[in-house]
């Protein structure tokens, strides 16, 4: 239900469209950008077009269009979608205070909203189209959020449904962004999906011309194209106003990004529907303002701490100790590691690593020592093996694969200066509010990531937007490691 008291508009498919777990969907977003590439298209976007099914059937589509927002900032985005539960006349400005997600709250930009309100009858603020109500409520403008979460971190929204597509309203609609937007840094986002439930072959002919029409840059031959059914999209109205107002902003240039169906995720191709995604490129590059740099944060980081000193014959046991204790626990019985002298007074914050054939069988850690070095491993070594909530408790027949790593971990360091991240050296850590999140020295060296990237995925291993760690009150700390 709506908040009334705060007029935030609660997310009515999370758990149904994407995950409803902040982590989860987070990691879902971060998944799907590292599978897509970024093309290169000159100058940045000023307008995208992005499906709006559930996140496994057009997500990777989508994120071909919202991994163009990599380091870019928009003071405002713009987000047009159909009315899918409700018929009404002309567009529906949202003016509550934001819309939520399980990523945090989208705040209204109240000016913004205003002016857009009050330049065209047909454009007005309105709860229809954004209400959840007792039914399910609208998913097409709330599925857009979390990716322009994740990308872009801190922005304002303007959340704006279209009741009907009728010619008016799409002019109306276009006028009244190209109006409100101009000198704004801002970013339209347009929500559609193309055709519903033809057989695959049918679905691409009639998608091929409402891409013909997009490519071409002509907002009328796609309002045509529509009417006539020679295409279809639930969201053609928002296209053509969002192409509308682009051209009015200045662009000339449109990129088709990618195409998908239904059918490459269900495996039925006898009723599929269609995904496209694309982006209207700014005419210019956006010079963003110059912000001088806190100097009284430069520097500050201490000189390299160093790494934990353990010898072969320390690691050799650590390592029997982890495979005896998930082994005696197999058996249904409690494991004492036996005292190894070298260990005793040892205590460090560890993480214990399974893997079977190369792949990832459960990783659990603890960042600070509470107890001796052996009890640790033998505790997280069980944990990593039937605790780890991403996979099932391990069997029998998977003990006698499995492979394992130990991660020793050196005191955290905060981190001031970023330029000091050392890929290789450096494992990270966030936190941030209610959120934490710690990456390994070697998940960025196996990743390939630079440090603004590894930065970058340790916020969303916390369940944050990607740049939070730039935010004031974030914590970053970083550590070596010795892994063995």
């Amino acid at each position: 239900m709506e908040n009334e008291e705060t007029n935030i508009r609660k997310p009515a498919v999370a758990g149904t469209f994407y995950p409803e777990n902040a982590v989860e969907l987070a990691k879902t977003i971060a998944g799907m950008f590292a599978e897509v590439d970024k093309v290169t298209i000159g100058h940045r976007p000023i307008g995208l077009i992005a499906p709006h099914a559930g996140y496994p059937y057009s997500g990777k589509v989508a994120a071909k269009a919202y991994k163009l927002l990599e380091g870019e900032e928009y003071d405002t985005v713009v987000v047009v979608s159909p009315s899918h539960r409700v018929f009404f006349q002309g567009c529906a400005v949202y003016k509550g205070g934001g819309y939520e997600t399980p990523l945090g709250i989208v705040e209204t930009d109240r000016e913004l909203a205003e002016k857009m309100a009050e330049i065209h009858p047909l454009v007005y603020f309105s709860g229809m189209g954004h209400a959840t109500g007792s039914t399910r409520g609208e998913h097409a403008l709330e599925v857009q959020l979390p990716f322009l979460q994740v990308v872009l971190g801190k922005f304002k929204l303007v959340a704006i449904v279209m009741g009907d597509q009728e010619e008016a309203s799409i002019q109306a609609l276009g006028e009244t962004l190209a109006a409100a937007l101009k000198g704004t840094n801002s970013l339209i986002v347009a929500s559609t999906d193309l055709s519903h439930f033809h057989q695959e072959k049918e679905a691409r002919r009639l998608d091929n011309q409402v891409r013909e029409a997009i490519e071409k840059y002509d907002p009328d031959l796609l309002t045509d194209t529509l009417g006539s059914g020679k295409g279809e999209a639930c969201g053609g109205g928002p296209v053509s106003a969002a192409m509308f107002a682009a051209k009015r902003l200045g662009s000339k240039e449109i990129k088709f990004l990618d195409y998908n169906t239904s059918g490459a995720t269900t495996g039925d191709f006898s009723e599929v529907v269609g995904y496209l995604s694309a982006a209207m490129i700014a005419a210019e590059a956006y010079k963003a303002p110059e912000i001088e740099p806190d100097k009284s944060l430069l520097g500050t980081v201490p000189a390299p701490f160093g790494s934990v000193n353990l010898t072969e014959e320390d690691k050799e046991a650590l390592l029997k100790i982890a495979r005896e204790s998930i082994a005696v626990h197999l058996d249904g019985k409690k494991y004492e590691p036996e005292a190894v002298e070298s260990l005793d007074k040892v205590k460090h914050g560890l993480f214990v690593t399974l893997e079977i054939g190369g792949e990832l069988r459960g990783c659990i850690g603890r960042v600070q020592a509470r107890q001796p070095i052996c009890d640790t491993v033998a505790e997280l070594a069980v944990a990593a093996a039937f605790e780890d909530p991403r996979f099932p408790t391990l069997s029998k027949d998977e003990y006698e694969k499995l492979n394992y790593e130990i991660s020793v971990l050196s005191s955290l360091e905060r981190v001031h200066d970023f330029s000091r991240i050392k890929v290789g050296k450096h494992g990270l850590m966030i936190k941030l509010d209610m959120h934490s999140g710690l990456l390994l020295p070697q998940v960025a060296t196996d990743h390939g990531w630079g440090p603004i990237e590894f930065l970058e995925q340790t916020c969303l291993k916390a369940g944050l937007p990607k740049e939070s760690y730039k935010d004031k009150y974030a914590e970053v700390y970083s550590f070596t490691a010795t892994i063995f």
